[in-house]
């Protein structure tokens, strides 16, 4: 018997408009806190500054990163929230982030 060739198939791929590019692929996730509409930002489409609700730190432009909102309801697409990618995927092992000035006390 001779050895089976997997061979790719030869489907023409979608051209990839620069719609596409900038809205980034989109998808849906459930989470402990209800489902959430997902959309992963490449970093040639990411062309300004957001601060990430995960760690309180700037997403600077040209860094990939997600776009995240509720679907099951709590909100719209006015509740989107820019992420780093890291942090939205550890957002259930992480406490809530307190924003606090440089001046303010750690701790009380």
């Amino acid at each position: 018997m001779s050895p089976r060739r997997n061979h790719p198939r030869r489907d023409a791929p979608k051209p990839l408009t620069d719609e596409g590019v900038r809205k980034g692929i989109e998808g849906v996730q459930q989470w402990q806190d209800g489902e959430w509409m997902v959309r992963s930002i490449f970093g040639g489409a990411a062309t300004k500054t957001y601060r990430c609700p995960g760690c309180m730190q700037e997403i600077r432009p040209g860094v990939a990163h997600v776009v995240a909102w509720p679907i099951d309801g709590r909100g719209d697409e006015s509740d989107r929230r820019h992420w780093h990618t890291g942090c939205w995927k550890a957002r259930d092992r992480r406490a809530p982030g307190v924003e606090r000035s440089r001046n303010a006390p750690r701790y009380g």
